[in-house]
């Protein structure tokens, strides 16, 4: 168990903890999307329904690069989280849903090992629920985001009260 002085000091890593492995995730999607052809990723918006599903693939592969930067140095997390929790549900709800929660559904087992057949919706919840924890909670110390609003409050004229 931590100490009670100790506290403070292990609250300011694990949001970056929590930053680091969601902004590489969102970064690591975009980069597949990318290097596959956003085209690829057209054809998968286009089966679900989403209007404009070339401009879509383009816009949801860079929002998932940049926008996973930005959640990994900690710069304009609150706004760049929206779009990324939109992207989640969007898929949650037009592909993982109909497999159930578990990200790991085991169909068989061949001389190979396990086989495993389409993820459910855990992840997507997981990736939610981490970009909340981000927005609402804010970025934490060691982002862009405390540096930006440290440098407004220090070079802010005194208040006239």
């Amino acid at each position: 168990m931590l100490a009670a002085g100790n506290k403070h000091f292990w609250a300011q890593w694990t949001v970056l903890a929590l930053r680091l492995v969601i902004g590489y995730g969102f970064m690591a999607h975009g980069w597949a999307k990318l290097s596959r052809g956003p085209d690829k990723f057209a054809h998968v918006l286009n089966w679900m329904g989403v209007p404009f599903p070339d401009f879509m693939a383009w816009l949801v592969t860079s929002l998932e690069i940049i926008g996973g930067l930005a959640i990994l140095i900690g710069a304009f997390v609150a706004l760049i989280s929206i779009p990324l929790i939109a992207i989640h549900l969007v898929a949650m709800l037009g592909v993982h849903l109909k497999y159930g929660f578990s990200s790991v559904n085991t169909i068989g087992l061949t001389m190979n090992g396990p086989q495993f057949g389409p993820p459910g919706y855990e992840v997507n919840l997981l990736y939610i629920a981490g970009l909340l924890t981000i927005a609402l909670g804010g970025a934490g110390v060691w982002s862009l985001d405390y540096l930006r609003t440290k440098s407004k409050s220090v070079h802010r004229p005194p208040s006239k009260l």
